[in-house]
């Protein structure tokens, strides 16, 4: 009877083990499919982001709390600052985004740089001195890190870099399946939009000189005066004309024209800060936004173009050496009036700096003339 008891007991030990184990079981397959899900939902959101500052800003947002970290990085390989640029250009905000790096080439992301050796995701204990590059300002209590390499096509695009305070999250001998799935679903997504927002850009610029177009000038030119209506700054605008271009193409030909408008550009463009716009408004004539200027501080500006023109000679591309000089019309924003539309505003601008540009060539060419 006392054995018979002793068993019974051990049988309903043994179920009670069996119904925890199952319990455990089922609680750990809902946390898994729970995991699966936000995963599932992560990718998704960076599948169907529209443009670079939308997917990295998702990749910053929801990555930490989709896999429980404590940072997110993103490395990119951005040789001669091209990306850099083209996103600045495109109005992407880098102060909002400190957990995004550039490097000038991949040998700063820490993969081998053999072409024949494929980068594979690096796990283990974090190291200051060894992990800088990928979190140059990491939380207190870094423990463990993942580098995983963001590949298209054996192409190394950049790294994408995790880390946890928790030292057993990340170890050399964990698998890398799930991290190489996530790094190449961000590479796909990366060089996707990347590649669209070149070609939105590319459909912004001028192709003979660089800068941009008319149309975006004009996009850019409403944005800016309802931030400056909304910030309280002041906006101003040059219109800037090439003096007696028509005289070098008769002379020298239609490339040496080309040649000429070239060099303004860039001589104009040398003058002015990141947060400023050149444009081509078609011919020889250029228009410039300057961010938070007002008249006194354009004009200065203005001379300065007019001096870096004027001063040096151009060099065609035969050897001639040939002087130009530009006249600048430069008109300031005083309309704050929010009852006035924002496009009527940017024409009145622009119109008034045209003004001011005539009243420049009237008066003798190369100079510049404040509109009022």
């Amino acid at each position: 009877m006392h054995e018979r008891g002793a068993s019974v007991r051990e049988l309903i030990a043994e179920n009670e083990a069996l119904r925890r184990q199952l319990s455990s079981l089922l609680e750990q397959a809902e946390n898994n499919h729970a995991i699966m899900m936000r995963h599932q939902a992560f990718d998704l959101d960076i599948v169907g982001a529209a443009s670079f500052q939308q997917l990295v800003e998702t990749i910053f947002r929801q990555l930490p709390i989709v896999s429980d970290l404590d940072i997110v990085t993103l490395s990119l390989v951005d040789s001669g600052a091209d990306i850099y640029t083209v996103m600045h250009k495109l109005g992407v905000d880098f102060e909002a985004l400190p957990q995004l790096l550039f490097h000038e080439d991949q040998d700063a992301l820490g993969y081998e740089a053999a072409d024949d050796v494929v980068p594979r995701p690096r796990l283990g204990p974090y190291d200051p001195a060894r992990h800088n590059m990928a979190f140059p300002q990491p939380p207190a209590g870094l423990a463990s890190v993942a580098l995983v390499p963001l590949l298209r096509n054996k192409r190394l695009l950049g790294s994408l870099n995790l880390g946890s305070r928790d030292p057993g999250r990340f170890t050399p001998l964990l698998g890398t399946d799930f991290v190489e799935h996530m790094g190449s679903i961000i590479a796909i997504c990366l060089e996707n939009v990347i590649s669209n927002e070149m070609l939105k850009y590319i459909g912004l610029t001028d192709a003979l000189t660089g800068v941009y177009n008319r149309r975006y000038m004009d996009r850019r030119l409403v944005e800016e005066i309802a931030r400056a209506r909304r910030q309280a700054y002041r906006l101003s605008c040059m219109y800037i004309d090439v003096d007696y271009f028509k005289q070098v193409n008769d002379t020298w030909g239609h490339q040496a024209g080309d040649d000429v408008l070239r060099e303004v550009a860039a001589r104009i463009k040398a003058e002015l800060r990141m947060s400023d716009a050149l444009g081509r408004f078609g011919g020889e004539e250029f228009v410039v936004l300057l961010i938070d200027a007002d008249l006194d501080s354009a004009c200065m500006v203005a001379q300065r173009i007019r001096a870096g023109v004027a001063d040096q000679l151009f060099m065609l591309a035969d050897g001639h050496m040939l002087s130009v000089s530009v006249s600048i019309g430069v008109a300031t924003l005083d309309d704050f009036e929010r009852d006035h539309p924002i496009e009527g505003v940017a024409q009145q601008l622009v119109a008034q700096a045209d003004q001011a540009l005539y009243a420049a060539k009237e008066n003798g060419r190369n100079r510049v003339v404040a509109y009022g």
